[in-house]
């Protein structure tokens, strides 16, 4: 069976480093982003699963990426979960306007809910 992708898109480095290897752990095939514009390239040509989102980055925020991957076809159905350090009412709620399939805070989960969340997403 062909491992889930998971494009992971994170300015951080170290944070980045670190949700990768335990991805890549898990079972799950990987791709990081660094920014907003590599994300939506990666999208198309990486053809992920899912998405983890950072919302702060350079160039593209990514609010702006969401809402051009749910406008886009061959990306609109992707599974896309925010991981950002927002953790105000009205950011979940635009993320959740534009289409987000969820949304963590980063101070508030720790790597192994994520992978639940992800997990949950995929069904697996």
């Amino acid at each position: 069976m062909a491992l889930k992708r998971i494009l992971l898109v994170e300015d951080d480095d170290s944070l980045a480093s670190v949700y990768v290897n335990r991805l890549q752990a898990e079972g799950f095939d990987v791709r990081r982003e660094a920014n907003g514009e590599e994300a939506l390239a990666g999208a198309l040509t990486y053809h992920p699963d899912l998405v983890v989102l950072d919302v702060m980055m350079p160039k593209v925020s990514g609010f702006d990426v969401l809402d051009i991957l749910r406008n886009t076809p061959e990306t609109a159905n992707l599974k896309v979960i925010m991981l950002t350090a927002l953790s105000q009412p009205s950011d979940k709620e635009r993320a959740e306007s534009l289409g987000a399939d969820d949304y963590l805070v980063k101070s508030q989960v720790v790597i192994a809910d994520v992978v639940d969340r992800i997990r949950h997403h995929l069904g697996s």
